[in-house]
């Protein structure tokens, strides 16, 4: 080390800190060399050279290892650890160089004692100042007293904070574990924080009736209305990273039910690495109570890994999340093909911030434009097609019929003969559970393409075909989650077709998922359905989404009936047939293997849609649809028994729904 170094190492050295380690260091040289009889036998000049050694070896310790660097108001069990490791070799170092010093030696007794009650006193000593630094703003008795310790000993100043306590809202931290305490001990040393907890809640017979940082720890079965009022609470924070869903959703509507507003301790750790602490609303996702499933597997990426993906639609909701999980696997070069281009485009800048070094290539046009599909698969020569493009919102294509088989069956078909013409090895199609036993004419067209690549995965060709089918996916364009806010926005009422209606739900990661695990384990020819747990009741989704809010259902917000839309049904269902589901090595992922049609009957169908489709009319494309699928039904042949599908019978909306049918 320099001279210019040692001096700028120097200026970095909080010279006070170090008087204050000398103060405490000869506070316990006194006390062990002057006031203890065991050593009395050395003279006052050794008892001082020994002092001296030792003192100047501590220092020069701490000092190597950075500790008079460290910004103690902040320190943590690192820092401490650090200063131990420290003191540990300066003991180390001490024994060795005493073997050299030509004066009588003290007994080993009396080293350790001394190296150990200084680590002691420095310690305590930084303790108390993280304390006093932490705590006191506080605008009470032991708060002065605090300010006053630390002006007087390092001249630091702090003025009393006199809005603590005051203006804050009063909460209950729910989970006395360590999130729950660390959210506890943030709040209550931040000035600035507009929280204030009161007292902890949980359920461990150890913590409660016990008090942790001053609070107490309520057992959750006492906190009741009275209980929380007492203690002025206002909300109530969830501090509970790892519980299970069926447990939270009991707590949130006790809660709820209480009266009280729940919000989530957003650990970092928990959702995004570096994110910063918040208390924060709970996401509509989080209120299907559910623990999102995740079926991606290292064999899953390796499969994707060097590989060009193209995928279709991929500007869309699900498409685009397929884009994001592609990106991380590694692939030779994503290319993403959709109509669209402003999606497509917030996608690819997306990607090339997140992943520098991907081959990442946008191209613009409709898959019913099989010239310049051919154009893009003889440029690009992807080895995986992921197919998401497709039209899917039931309203409209009930009044646009034509396009709809326009763009999902025939367009669906473009894309599956390129993929073939060009070797394409793996083609995956994202289904839906509207396919199965349609009422509508959305429904009808995606099981129409599911019949098209069953029929092609009978060809000897070398490209292989599969579908995946999954329920509605929260916070996609056609969620109903995205209407159901703005009309809270607008001030209501939030509008449902039907008060019976029931879906089964998951997250857009889930369902992107779901189609690369079941792509990469596909033989040929499967249809793969995802276990997608308990249908979900929208009547308890919108009134979780209005308290999700702020406000109270029916008394700020009303939820009113519309009455079922043309082609609508009171459930869906995932399976065509149940004799048919077999499983797969994912306990989460079934396969149903319809017996595939022949490519002349598919053809058959295609003529007779392509003849419907020249006549411009809406309502022959309706009939010539029925007829090409024949599981194509009309909502009322489903709906008169609803009541009777096991959807119903596996779910509390049962009961529900035979009480709603009397109101």
């Amino acid at each position: 080390m320099s001279k210019r170094d040692i001096t700028q190492h120097g200026y970095s050295i909080r010279w006070l800190l170090v008087f204050y380690d000398f103060v405490v260091f000869a506070a316990v040289s006194f006390l062990l060399f002057f006031v203890y009889k065991g050593i009395m036998d050395l003279s006052t000049k050794e008892r001082l050279i020994q002092a001296g050694i030792a003192f100047l070896i501590v220092f020069i310790c701490r000092l190597i290892f950075n500790v008079y660097k460290l910004v103690w108001r902040y320190g943590g069990i690192q820092s401490y650890i650090r200063m131990i490791l420290s003191d540990f070799t300066a003991f180390v170092v001490y024994v060795l160089i005493r073997q050299f010093i030509p004066t009588q030696k003290i007994t080993a007794l009396s080293m350790i004692s001394l190296f150990c009650m200084n680590l002691l006193g420095s310690m305590v000593m930084r303790m108390i100042y993280r304390y006093a630094y932490k705590f006191g703003n506080k605008n009470t008795a032991e708060g002065k007293f605090l300010r006053g310790l630390l002006f007087l000993f390092s001249g630091n100043k702090i003025d009393a904070d006199n809005t603590v306590g005051k203006n804050k809202i009063n909460i209950a931290i729910v989970g006395a574990g360590r999130v729950g305490t660390s959210l506890a001990t943030d709040l209550m040393s931040s000035a600035s924080s507009a929280y204030l907890p009161r007292c902890f809640i949980d359920i461990n017979n150890e913590k409660i009736g016990k008090e942790i940082f001053g609070l107490p720890v309520v057992d959750e079965k006492d906190a009741t209305m009275g209980l929380l009022a007492r203690l002025s609470i206002q909300e109530i924070v969830f501090a509970l990273p790892n519980t299970e869903p069926k447990v939270k959703k009991d707590l949130y509507e006790h809660y709820k039910e209480l009266g009280y507003k729940v919000k989530i301790y957003d650990y970092p750790t928990m959702r995004t690495a570096g994110a910063k602490m918040q208390l924060r609303e709970f996401d509509i996702d989080e209120l299907l109570f559910r623990k999102e499933i995740d079926v991606t597997d290292e064999k899953t990426a390796d499969f994707y890994k060097g590989k060009t993906v193209l995928i279709t639609g991929g500007g869309g909701s699900i498409g685009s999340e397929l884009c994001r999980q592609v990106a991380v696997m590694d692939p030779k070069r994503l290319v993403i093909l959709d109509v669209a281009e402003n999606g497509a485009y917030d996608i690819q800048q997306e990607l090339k911030i997140g992943n520098p070094n991907l081959c990442v290539r946008v191209e613009i046009l409709s898959i019913c434009d099989r010239d310049a599909l051919d154009k893009v698969f003889a440029h690009h020569r992807p080895d995986i097609v992921l197919h998401a493009a497709a039209h899917k919102h039931v309203p409209l294509m009930e009044r646009n019929c034509i396009e709809a088989v326009k763009n999902n069956v025939f367009g669906t078909l473009n894309v599956v003969e390129v993929s073939e013409r060009y070797g394409v090895e793996r083609f995956m199609m994202v289904s839906t559970d509207k396919a199965v036993n349609p009422t509508n004419v959305m429904g009808a067209t995606k099981r129409m393409c599911e019949m098209i690549i069953q029929a092609h995965s009978t060809k000897n060709s070398k490209t292989t075909f599969s579908s995946t089918r999954f329920g509605n996916v929260l916070g996609s364009a056609g969620s109903v989650v995205p209407l159901f806010k703005k009309q809270i926005a607008n001030g209501g009422p939030i509008t449902i077709t039907d008060k019976r209606i029931i879906r089964y739900f998951m997250t857009i990661p889930e369902a992107a998922s779901l189609v690369l695990q079941a792509g990469a384990m596909a033989k040929n020819g499967e249809l793969f359905v995802l276990d997608m747990g308990q249908p979900v009741k929208i009547l308890d989704l919108a009134e979780n989404l209005i308290r999700l809010s702020g406000l109270e259902p029916y008394k700020d917000i009303d939820i009113i009936e519309t009455g079922l839309r043309p082609g609508e049904k009171l459930y869906e269902e995932l399976l065509v047939r149940d004799e048919g589901l077999g499983r797969t090595e994912n306990k989460l992922i079934f396969v149903e293997r319809d017996e595939p049609l022949s490519l002349s009957e598919i053809e058959e169908k295609l003529a007779m849609l392509r003849e419907a489709a020249d006549t411009g009319s809406n309502s022959v494309m309706r009939e010539a649809l029925h007829k090409a699928v024949s599981t194509y039904k009309t909502p009322e042949e489903v709906n008169s028994a609803a009541m009777q599908a096991e959807e119903f019978k596996n779910t509390k909306v049962f009961a529900d729904g035979e009480a709603l049918l009397h109101e």
